[in-house]
């Protein structure tokens, strides 16, 4: 039985593998099964079970350790970067950045205070770095911190991983509990917020379709293609039925007269102006369908080529008598305007008769299996790219040695970046929902059991020796920015109750705090637009911060 005793307590490749898929599947397994009130660590139980296999002596060879703890970190940040890239730029829009902003200062004001715990109390400030990431539950400034540590020192440090473990569990709760405190301060009910909520209705932007007959004096002999420079606002003309009783799909160059009836598709923000051009009506389409044998089609793009060209450019409409009407893209429904950039996963609504509308699925791919296939090119390229960028030194004044993004930070900007702009260099950078998260999940996975790991040695003799005091440190660092910057949210910034706890779950990175903020209403999505919207600024801030507090303060 020494082969079987070799597995739990051996050494090399073998044994590294067996007990990291030990700790995985015990802590996933944990994390679905362990649940208090619909509160749980989630997938973190792997890291408390890796510092329990190593505690009784189950551990990983250094060189395995180190290797699957970068693969796992760059796996997992990578994915993140994919993910929040598209809307990174845009979360700063109208009443984004107001948001923004509060999310930054809860970052920033976490980071002050530990840095203060630090300094009354004594404790290094690599611990206080590690307690800081566990008291707001976020995985990935934890890895870029002890990256940091790594590079500056040549050596890492156990208790950033203990600190972190031991402030995790409280911060979970403490987030909510945050939340709960400004609903108490505030005297919040959630019936009159829900309400008010409702009222306020109108500012979600949705792509609508009006029919209407033309009476406005000005749309007489005016182009299509000139209805933006009337209206000043975006819309596209999907359907026309002349005066002579001709319905057939307008192009750029129609001629619009007086009477005709039309179908415009347009934002929904832009109804009052669409209405000025004429008075709405009723148009029997579907009966006139039968006759030219016009059909409604979605068309999935799954072709590269397509990937990063404007719609203009294709002239589908002159080479094809199809119309694209609208765009629906990661759930959210977009016009399609002429400089509007398709990108691979798209689906498109067009109008057209049927032969046409064949040719053009042909044309953009429309074969959904192409899309289940993993695009390994980008995501490797997008990785070489991340380290070489984490490589680079950059000197900083005030710091004896040159600052790095790390693999971490690296990744993270590369993958943003990608996710941005990668389109317009014709990348493909669409990943389906379930692959980004299966390379998620394994990349987290591997990066929490090697941590587990490494600080199991030492985890029970820290927490014996006064490491306890940690937990009470993580929850001042929780509690301490979240509540004072939601006081500030909801007083002076008048911010909805659904909103400033999308926001507190955003500022944490924490799914279980979005879970219950959704949970609060069945009316209203607030909570989560205020958590996408601040998402991906705070990851980055996270990241960085992670770096910056070993780098400034060691």
């Amino acid at each position: 039985m020494n082969w079987f005793s070799s597995l739990f307590f051996g050494t090399g490749i073998a044994h590294s593998i067996f007990v990291l898929a030990i700790a995985i599947a015990a802590g996933i397994f944990l994390g679905a099964k362990l649940k208090f009130k619909g509160i749980t660590l989630g997938i973190t139980w792997i890291l408390f079970c890796a510092i329990a296999c190593s505690h009784f002596g189950m551990t990983l060879d250094p060189l395995v350790e180190s290797f699957a703890k970068d693969l796992g970190l760059i796996l997992f940040v990578y994915s993140i970067g994919l993910q929040v890239g598209p809307g990174f730029f845009s979360s700063f829009g109208k009443g984004g950045l107001s948001l923004n902003m509060l999310a930054a200062s809860i970052v920033l004001l976490g980071c002050a205070t530990a840095y203060a715990i630090h300094l009354l109390s004594g404790v290094d400030i690599a611990t206080m770095t590690g307690v800081l990431f566990g008291a707001v539950t976020n995985t990935p400034g934890l890895g870029a911190a002890q990256q940091a540590y790594q590079d500056l020192t040549g050596v890492s440090n156990p208790d950033i991983a203990s600190g972190y473990a031991m402030a995790y569990p409280l911060g979970v709760v403490g987030i909510l509990f945050a939340m709960m405190v400004i609903r108490w301060v505030f005297r919040i009910k959630m019936d009159k917020e829900e309400e008010q909520v409702t009222a306020e209705k109108g500012e979600v932007q949705q792509v609508e379709h009006y029919d209407m007959k033309l009476t406005n004096p000005q749309v007489e002999g005016i182009r299509v293609r000139d209805l933006k420079l009337l209206t000043h606002v975006n819309i596209v003309v999907s359907r026309l039925l002349d005066t002579h009783g001709n319905e057939f799909m307008p192009d750029a160059d129609t001629i619009l007269h007086v009477g005709d009836r039309v179908r415009f598709v347009g934002d929904a923000k832009n109804e009052r102006t669409i209405m000025l051009l004429g008075e709405q009506t009723e148009v029997a389409w579907e009966e006139k369908e039968k006759d030219v044998h016009l059909v409604n089609k979605h068309i999935v793009i799954t072709k590269p080529k397509i990937n990063g060209k404007r719609i203009g450019d294709l002239k589908v409409r002159a080479a094809y008598q199809i119309t694209i009407t609208r765009i629906r893209r990661a759930g959210i429904e977009l016009l399609a305007t002429p400089d509007l950039i398709l990108q691979m996963g798209d689906r498109l609504t067009v109008v057209g008769e049927q032969e046409a509308v064949e040719k053009v699925s042909r044309v953009f791919g429309n074969s959904s299996k192409k899309l289940d296939a993993p695009n390994l090119a980008s995501l490797f390229f997008g990785i070489v790219l991340g380290v070489t960028l984490g490589s680079i030194p950059f000197a900083l004044p005030g710091l004896s040695q040159p600052f790095k993004l790390g693999i971490a930070g690296g990744s993270l900007i590369v993958a943003i970046l990608i996710g941005a702009f990668g389109t317009k260099w014709h990348l493909v950078t669409y990943t389906t929902t379930s692959a980004n998260l299966m390379i998620r999940e394994i990349g987290i996975a591997l990066f929490l059991a090697s941590v587990g790991f490494g600080a199991g040695k030492s985890f029970i003799p820290t927490l014996l020796d006064g490491g306890y005091v940690w937990i009470g440190y993580g929850v001042i660092i929780t509690l301490l920015p979240l509540i004072l910057v939601g006081i500030i949210g909801r007083k002076w910034m008048k911010l909805d109750y659904f909103t400033l706890m999308g926001l507190i779950a955003g500022s944490t990175t924490d799914p279980p705090a979005l879970a219950y903020a959704t949970s609060q209403s069945s009316q209203n999505d607030r909570a989560a637009v205020a958590y996408s919207t601040v998402y991906p600024l705070t990851m980055f801030l996270r990241v960085l911060t992670g770096q910056l507090m070993i780098l400034l303060f060691l």
